[in-house]
C-alpha cells in the first residue's frame, strides 16, 4: 500500500522515508509588516514564524495542515499534502504586490526521519548546528550540500533538499545507517 511514503531505511530506532506529495511553496516578502504577510497571516490563521522558527498549523476551516518553517529574513517556507489548500492560497495571494508564493514543489525533496536514533543519523550526516529543536527550523550542511531541516513534532525531522541532490542525500543516508553498531 503507497501511503505517500517510499522507505529508505527501516531499522530499530530509525525510520527515514522519503515523503511524497509534499507541496512545497517559498512566501517571499519584502518586510513582515507588508499587506502580503497581513494576507498570510489571515488566510491561515496565524502570523509567520520567528527566526529560526517552524509551526504546524491546522486550518479549522478545511481540515488542512500546513507547516511554515522560517528561512530567512524575507522567506518562509510552506508544506502541506492539501493540494486544494496550496491552490486557494496561492490564488489569495497572487493578488498581494509586495510580495509573491513560489511554487518549488518539483524543485525539493523531503525526507521524514523518526525514531531514536534520529538525532544521532543526523549527527553524523552534519554538525549539531544543523538539528533543529522542537518548534525550529534550521538550514546547514548534512552529506556536504545544503539541507534545511524542520522539527514540528517530537522525534521527527523533515529534511529538506534541492530535488537534484535527492539521490546524493539518499545513498548518504545508506552509508550513514550501514555503519551504525
Amino acid at each position: 500500500m503507497d501511503n505517500g511514503h517510499k522507505p529508505i531505511v527501516e531499522i530499530d530506532g530509525l525510520s527515514v522515508l522519503e515523503e511524497r506529495g509534499l507541496l512545497a511553496a517559498s512566501l517571499r516578502y519584502f518586510d513582515t509588516a507588508d499587506q502580503f504577510v497581513a494576507a498570510v497571516h489571515e488566510s491561515v490563521g496565524r502570523p509567520l514564524p520567528e527566526p529560526l522558527r517552524a509551526v504546524q498549523v491546522d486550518l479549522a476551516t478545511s481540515g488542512a495542515r500546513f507547516i511554515l518553517a522560517w528561512r530567512g529574513p524575507t522567506e518562509t517556507v510552506l508544506l502541506t499534502k492539501d493540494g486544494a489548500a496550496f491552490a486557494e492560497l496561492e490564488l489569495r495571494l497572487a493578488a498581494e504586490i509586495d510580495g509573491c508564493m513560489v511554487d518549488q514543489t518539483g524543485g525539493i525533496a523531503a525526507f521524514r526521519v523518526r525514531g531514536l536514533k534520529a538525532r544521532d543519523m543526523l549527527l553524523r550526516l552534519g554538525s549539531v548546528a544543523a538539528i533543529p529543536g522542537l518548534g525550529e527550523a534550521r538550514s546547514g550542511r548534512l552529506a556536504e550540500l545544503q539541507v534545511m531541516t524542520v522539527c514540528v513534532q517530537a522525534g521527527e525531522f523533515l529534511l529538506l533538499v534541492e530535488r537534484v541532490y535527492a539521490n546524493h542525500l539518499r545513498e548518504w543516508i545508506g552509508a550513514t545507517v550501514a555503519d551504525f553498531p
